[in-house]
C-alpha cells in the first residue's frame, strides 16, 4: 500500500462522497457557488480526494476511486474471489466489538472497540497512502498511528514482537469453513515496525466508515509492506517476546516470510514483483514499475540496516 499523510486535514474541507455521486442532482437544483465549485472540478475530471493537501508522507499519485478500492479485495475469510466479498462480508457482525490485548504488556485485558476509540481519541486523521496487494492502490484512510493505542496499554521491555489476529465468525466467514488458511488469520511486525509513525490502524475510508469488505471495524496499514500484511477485523493484539507465526508464512514458507516488505528485486518464485498493476487504470497505463519499500526507502529503510532483504522478505 502506498501511505503518506497529510497535514490534519478536516472532514469538512473533503468533498462527502454523497455530495460528489449527486453532482448533477447539484446543477438541476442550483445550490450556491460552493455546490458549483465543487461540481465544475468533477465535470473537469478532477477524482475525488485528489486534492488531498500533500503531507511529509503523502503520495503524490492520483487517489484510487472509492468504488474500486471497495469491490476488488483481498479478503480470504469470505472467499478468494476479489469481487464476491462485497456482497459476502455484509453478514458479517460487527457491533459489539471487542479487542483483547495481550501478553507481555501492563494493562492486558478485553476492552470494548468503543470504549478505547471514544473517551480518548487517537489522533484519528486522513492518511492518503499508497498501496500494494496484486495491484497498487492509493486510498485515503482514516485512522491513528497504531503506536497511539500501543504507548496506551504499556508493553513491557521484553514485547519484541506485534501480533494480531483476525476475528473468527465461520458461520458468517464461510472462507473460514474451508483450509485455504490455518484460521484465523494471523499476522505481525517487529516492535520497531509497530511503533513507525507511518504503521496505522484504519477505522475508516474516504471520510467515511471502514467498509466491511475493506476490513472493518478495524485494520492494520503498513504502506511499505505488501497488501497480506494488512490484517482485518482485527480481534486480538498479543505482545510476545519471540517472532509470531504469520498466516501466509505458515501456509507456504518458500514463498512467504515474515516481513513481507516490498522488494521488486525480489521475485516471487511464481511471479515477478518488478511491476504493478494499478487498480482501476485503463489497459494503457494499469503497469508501474514498482518501488523498494513502496516508495518509502527514505522513511523506513533505517529499519532493516545491515539486513540481508533477499533472505529476510
Amino acid at each position: 500500500m502506498l501511505i503518506k499523510k497529510p497535514a490534519s486535514i478536516q472532514n469538512s474541507e473533503i468533498t462527502p462522497q454523497p455530495i460528489f455521486n449527486s453532482r448533477r442532482k447539484i446543477i438541476k437544483s442550483a445550490m450556491g457557488m460552493s455546490a458549483l465549485l465543487i461540481l465544475d472540478k468533477a465535470q473537469a475530471g478532477i477524482k475525488k480526494y485528489q486534492q488531498v493537501p500533500v503531507g511529509p508522507y503523502s503520495s503524490d499519485l492520483s487517489v484510487t476511486d472509492f468504488e474500486d478500492v471497495s469491490s476488488y479485495t483481498n479478503y480470504y475469510e469470505f472467499t478468494t474471489n476479489k469481487t464476491d466479498s462485497t456482497v459476502l462480508a455484509q453478514a458479517l457482525k460487527i457491533k459489539p466489538w471487542q479487542l483483547e490485548i495481550a501478553g507481555e504488556v501492563e494493562k492486558p485485558g478485553i476492552y470494548n472497540l468503543e470504549d478505547i476509540l471514544k473517551p480518548h481519541p487517537l489522533e484519528e486523521r486522513i492518511y492518503r497512502f499508497r498501496c500494494v496487494e496484486a495491484w497498487s492502490m492509493v486510498v485515503p484512510w482514516i485512522g491513528f498511528p497504531l503506536k497511539a493505542l500501543i504507548k496506551r496499554f504499556q508493553p513491557t521491555s521484553r514485547a519484541r514482537y506485534v501480533e494480531f489476529t483476525t476475528v473468527y465468525q465461520p458461520e458468517n466467514m464461510p472462507g473460514q469453513r474451508g483450509r485455504a488458511l490455518n484460521w484465523p488469520y494471523t499476522e505481525g511486525l517487529r516492535m520497531d515496525e509497530a511503533m513507525h509513525p507511518l504503521t496505522l490502524l484504519a477505522t475508516g475510508m474516504y471520510d467515511e466508515d471502514l467498509p466491511k469488505q475493506n476490513g472493518a471495524p478495524l485494520r492494520l496499514v503498513v504502506p511499505w509492506k505488501y497488501g497480506f500484511k494488512s490484517i482485518k477485523a482485527i480481534v486480538k493484539i498479543n505482545f510476545l517476546q519471540s517472532m509470531p507465526q504469520t498466516a501466509w508464512n505458515k501456509k507456504a514458507p518458500q514463498e512467504y516470510g515474515f516481513y513481507a516488505n516490498v522488494n521488486p528485486e525480489v521475485p516471487h518464485p511464481r511471479w515477478s514483483q518488478a511491476r504493478e498493476r494499478v487498480l482501476g487504470a485503463s489497459i494503457f497505463s494499469s503497469k508501474r514499475n514498482t518501488e523498494l519499500f513502496n516508495g518509502y526507502a527514505d522513511e523506513v529503510a533505517s529499519l532493516y540496516k545491515g539486513m540481508d532483504l533477499r533472505k529476510y522478505f
